[in-house]
């Protein structure tokens, strides 16, 4: 009971105390994985090797992108999202990659992190900077089948 006065005297409260000890909610990385699968345009699923002998299998989703839908409301946004996702194929290479800057998703199961691969060093802004996919920052997702029809022939998808 002194204890909880004490917490309550500094103005902590013991949930807070333990809080401290929390693990962190971004590990800055590199952490070396192996590509199982390319999900679509902005998520990959990876075997990471989190220490000697132990791996995690978890999608991750590139951070700061969003890649047009696989399954969209329009063929034009269905297209684009094949193209993203065969882009992302091409430079993910022979499957090794490494994760940066990673953190939980807003989705559990996931996480968010800066992709690269043996040849490319930011997988999600190069897909910004061939204008595969938008930049994205959590919030509400792009209209993708209104600005695809908008479009001229060979303009990028990407805003950024």
């Amino acid at each position: 009971m002194r204890l909880f006065c004490l917490f309550l005297l500094l103005g902590l409260s013991p949930a807070l105390a333990a809080d401290e000890e929390a693990p962190p909610r971004e590990i800055l990385g590199p952490v070396n994985a192996r590509v199982l699968k390319v999900r679509d345009g902005d998520t990959v699923e990876v075997e990471a090797f989190i220490w000697p002998l132990q791996t995690v299998t978890v999608a991750v989703r590139l951070r700061g992108v969003d890649a047009p839908e696989l399954k969209g409301e329009c063929e034009a946004e269905r297209a684009a999202a094949r193209h993203a996702r065969d882009r992302m194929s091409e430079l993910v290479g022979d499957g090794f990659v490494q994760l940066r800057r990673i953190s939980g998703d807003k989705y559990f199961g996931r996480v968010l992190a800066d992709l690269a691969s043996p040849t490319e060093p930011d997988i999600g802004q190069r897909l910004l900077r061939e204008g595969l996919v938008d930049a994205y920052d959590g919030g509400r997702r792009r209209n993708w089948c209104a600005t695809i029809g908008a479009l001229k022939p060979g303009q990028p998808l990407g805003k950024g």
